[in-house]
């Protein structure tokens, strides 16, 4: 088993699952919460997160399987997707796929489900399909103003991660998402947008 990454809210590791190569995911203990509340966030979150990682497939989106998932250990074990993340791919193929990422924010908002961590790290190209992973901070929400906030955060990320084609990138984005959710609710949430914006919120990303 190999340490892809370590995160502040779990670690993701290269593993195997009946001879095919899987992602282990597992949210470890945090020692500042209460044993027993911090075992009851952890058990509710990997629930979430493995419920709606199986739900977005019901509804279109390209999303891992999920094989076994330990609540005891709050951990998931689910399908390794082959492929190269939309951030480390060159700016016209970004550029061109950047439509195809807001169809997919869209069919998942237009089901109610917020994504919650919109990075183009969290897109990936496997077999010329874009793939959606990492629902870790996902929220079931109709509200205009969570959808508005997912927005939010892949616009920063444009701008701050791939700067120099960030006004084509976000163009495409916001086509490929008004193509999905029609153009009333587009409206209201690119006003949304707006409005946290003017409030100086995620003005900074980390």
């Amino acid at each position: 088993m190999k340490l892809l990454k370590k995160g502040a809210e779990a670690d993701i590791y290269l593993t195997q699952w009946d001879d095919l190569p899987a992602i282990l995911k597992i949210r470890n203990a945090k020692n500042y919460r209460n044993p027993i509340l911090d075992a009851k966030i952890r058990k509710q979150r990997t629930i979430r997160e493995s419920q709606t990682i199986s739900e977005v497939k019901s509804f279109g989106i390209p999303s891992p399987l999920v094989y076994f998932v330990n609540f005891k250990k709050s951990s998931i074990l689910m399908q390794e997707i082959p492929g190269i993340p939309i951030h480390d791919l060159p700016d016209s193929k970004i550029i061109k796929l950047s439509r195809e990422m807001g169809k997919l924010v869209g069919i998942m908002h237009k089901n109610g489900i917020m994504h919650g961590d919109l990075t183009t790290s969290n897109f990936i190209l496997s077999k010329n399909k874009v793939y959606v992973i990492d629902f870790g901070l996902s929220q079931k929400s109709f509200k205009p103003e969570d959808h508005a906030v997912d927005l939010r955060l892949i616009k920063e990320i444009l701008n701050s991660a791939h700067a120099k084609i960030m006004e084509s990138a976000w163009k495409n984005f916001l086509l490929g998402y008004k193509l999905v959710v029609g153009p009333t609710k587009y409206i209201k949430i690119i006003q949304l947008v707006s409005v946290i914006e003017s409030r100086g919120r995620y003005a900074t990303v980390i």
